[in-house]
């Protein structure tokens, strides 16, 4: 296939006008065009969209991800034990530097959580992702403290059947972690691990009994539901 701009000289060269009984004829040849792709084109399998949710001066930003972090998600099926990229935020604007914190997230089978929604625990306990005990799910290092990586490993929980993902985020003061305020995640042979600092480890020994809140006030809170519903399969 010809590039535009040579598809356009071939036509005016190729072009003939002739005159049979009186009518004029126009002779032209077909050029076909290849405009061609960027390479890193791709037809979006679905509308990529975050969900938002504002408190004040404050707005978190909940989305699926691509495997590396680095843009939205290409599509909503997962194969059964991938892994699932989960991308929680929130705006700053006007404060001093925030931690994002998972208090709670549940699958569902339903876009609302309602009384008689089938649920699958994933993070409880004030931050303790207590999938990761049977699984590979894992908070990812932070590359800013007001962002939050999650993978999680695609489950059997309503096998075939969409899911929808409902957190509650919590935006706190970096220096004040305690056992409510916290991102822990289990590790094979080693044990619960505190995301922010291995070393204050001890904080997350709770996340096997109960995490008792101190009731202290966090800066912002937020509750959101993923948009798109996944699929396992």
């Amino acid at each position: 296939m010809a590039p535009l701009w040579q598809c356009v000289l071939l036509l005016t060269l190729a072009a003939a006008v002739s005159v049979y009984a009186g009518i004029v004829v126009l002779k032209t040849e077909i050029c076909f065009v290849s405009l061609g792709r960027p390479k890193d084109w791709y037809p979006l399998v679905y509308d990529p969209e975050f969900h938002t949710y504002g408190q004040g001066d404050l707005v978190f930003h909940m989305g699926l991800m691509n495997d590396d972090f680095t843009g939205p998600a290409e599509s909503t099926s997962f194969p059964l034990g991938s892994l699932i990229p989960i991308m929680a935020s929130v705006e700053q604007r006007t404060h001093q530097p925030l931690l994002l914190l998972f208090e709670e997230c549940v699958a569902s089978t339903t876009a609302e959580l309602q009384h008689s929604s089938n649920l699958y625990p994933i993070i409880t306990n004030k931050g303790c992702l207590v999938d990761s005990r049977v699984s590979r799910s894992k908070f990812e290092p932070r590359q800013k403290s007001s962002e939050l990586h999650l993978s999680l490993q695609a489950f059997r929980f309503a096998l075939g059947k969409e899911v929808f993902i409902h957190c509650e985020l919590v935006a706190w003061a970096p220096s004040l972690l305690d056992n409510t305020k916290k991102a822990c995640h289990y590790k094979k042979d080693h044990g619960w691990e505190l995301l922010d600092n291995p070393t204050y480890s001890n904080l997350c020994d709770c996340c096997d009994t109960s995490c008792k809140s101190r009731r202290m006030r966090s800066v912002g809170s937020g509750k959101l539901t993923l948009i798109h519903p996944l699929n396992v399969s």
